[in-house]
């Protein structure tokens, strides 16, 4: 199956660079039909540049809290010497809807870069 996604230049730009391999979305709805080897595109929200990724693992969790535990913080997209902090994905979706959903480590390989 293929996904399509949108995603900010900073985050786009660590995929491509191949340095963030781990993707944080909630666990919702859409994000529940995924499987292991499904394509996603990323779509630059800036640019409109494109990136195609292939899902290497789905690491599901209760919060993002219980997420970052279990990675480094550069394959979540952060710098070296960044702070990083579960509560920056709580600009992206609310504690409720964590507790909804649950929260998913999405882990991807780039397959290509378009334009």
């Amino acid at each position: 199956m293929k996904y399509s996604m949108k995603l900010n230049n900073e985050p786009f730009n660590s995929i491509k660079a191949g340095t963030k391999t781990i993707e944080m979305r909630l666990n919702d709805e859409k994000r529940q039909l995924l499987k292991e080897k499904d394509l996603i595109k990323f779509t630059n929200r800036d640019t409109s540049e494109t990136i195609l990724v292939e899902v290497v693992k789905l690491h599901k969790y209760p919060s993002f809290a219980e997420l970052y535990k279990h990675f480094d913080k550069v394959l979540l997209g952060y710098d070296k010497d960044e702070i990083a902090s579960p509560k920056d994905m709580e600009k992206y979706y609310s504690k409720e809807e964590q507790e909804q959903y649950g929260v998913v480590g999405i882990e991807i390989k780039v397959i290509e870069q378009e334009r």
